[in-house]
């Protein structure tokens, strides 16, 4: 069955939207607390660090879930794994349709029994400006758990796929920029170096 929304998350995402003392849109543009959540951008080395396994499904995990699910939607993407928030546990949401009733959660997600590979392009929340061709497996296997604990196994090909693959990656420390090709990289390369410097400059 499909990793969809509980509707548990579905009420914690609500009232996050709704609540007036916390609202979301200025929770995720604040940059005054280490406490906000934001999307957080190359080369920051939190993106490179292999995330640790969930030990367990909290209640402050289930409000990141939620949160991260709403910053995606703020930001236009179709998935987002922790370590983009800054949070190096092994988890990751996504919503490839756009429905908020196709917001799914994976933790500690594992793949496998891939099949065939194709290339496609993505783009990444955390690369911003860059978009590169990447091969990936064309069919594979996914197996985690939910946010009540409860077991995750599917498989599915083409974008699916290749989203799960994408924020995979990123609980793994791997980029894009790790598996584009020498052409690619070169024409990424002002862009990277454009992201280099905005980082070095946001902290001094």
């Amino acid at each position: 069955m499909p990793n969809r929304s509980t509707d548990a998350l579905f009420q914690l995402i609500k009232s996050l939207e709704k609540s007036e003392k916390r609202n979301f849109k200025l929770f995720v543009r604040r940059n005054s607390s280490s406490d906000d959540l934001k999307i957080i951008h190359y080369p920051d080395p939190r993106l490179k660090k292999p995330s640790a396994p969930v030990k367990e499904v909290t209640p402050a995990l289930r409000e990141l879930a939620a949160k991260m699910l709403l910053l995606m939607r703020e930001a236009r993407g179709v998935g987002l794994a922790a370590p983009q928030v800054g949070h190096n546990v092994r988890l990751f949401v996504m919503n490839h349709t756009g429905d908020v009733k196709e917001d799914r959660v994976y933790v500690n997600p594992e793949l496998s029994e891939a099949e065939g590979s194709e290339e496609g392009e993505e783009g990444c929340l955390s690369l911003p400006g860059i978009n590169a061709n990447v091969v990936r497996d064309k069919t594979i296997r996914i197996r985690a758990t939910d946010l009540e604990g409860k077991p995750v196994d599917e498989t599915s090909s083409g974008y699916l796929a290749r989203v799960w693959q994408h924020e995979f990656d990123h609980l793994n420390g791997t980029l894009i920029t790790d598996r584009m090709g020498a052409v690619a990289k070169m024409a990424a390369k002002k862009t990277l170096r454009e992201l280099e410097e905005k980082y070095k400059n946001e902290r001094k």
